[in-house]
């Protein structure tokens, strides 16, 4: 049974895992920021935007006096779990600990696209994507990538 994998097979599995992600993982990932994060909270700052403005000779140059505020992004866990039976493993000609590593891995995938998703739908983010050049729509965009 899958509760007596040894250690050895598991941190085998979550090498595959995160390495099947990292080729097959998210679409929209590279899209957004992030940072590594101590404790379950992550802050990110945001800085307001800026607008030129021109001097006379010997004038004085105006400043932008750009906003800075912080968004916060709750972390949470989301796992994508199977069980490998090794009787089974041996029964089947196909290697099952790599198939169900990289459907764990497109699975997160999904899951990260879905996150990054429903913030936009529920962040200014959105209005402002679908303003960029006329009726351009998110589901365009992500059909585009």
């Amino acid at each position: 049974m899958a509760n007596t994998i040894d250690q050895a097979f598991i941190k085998q599995f979550e090498t595959e895992v995160h390495m099947a992600y990292q080729r097959m993982g998210s679409k929209l990932r590279n899209t957004v920021r992030s940072s590594n994060v101590t404790g379950s909270i992550a802050r990110f700052q945001v800085i307001g935007k800026g607008t030129a403005s021109t001097k006379s000779r010997n004038g004085n140059v105006t400043p932008m006096e750009l906003a800075h505020t912080t968004v916060e992004a709750t972390m949470t866990d989301h796992y994508a779990a199977e069980y490998i039976d090794k009787l089974d493993e041996l029964k089947i000609n196909i290697n099952e600990r790599q198939a169900v590593a990289q459907s764990a891995a497109a699975a997160l995938g999904r899951k990260t696209d879905e996150i990054i998703i429903a913030a936009m739908d529920a962040g200014a983010n959105a209005t402002q994507i679908a303003d960029v050049s006329g009726p351009l729509a998110k589901a365009d965009l992500l059909v585009l990538f």
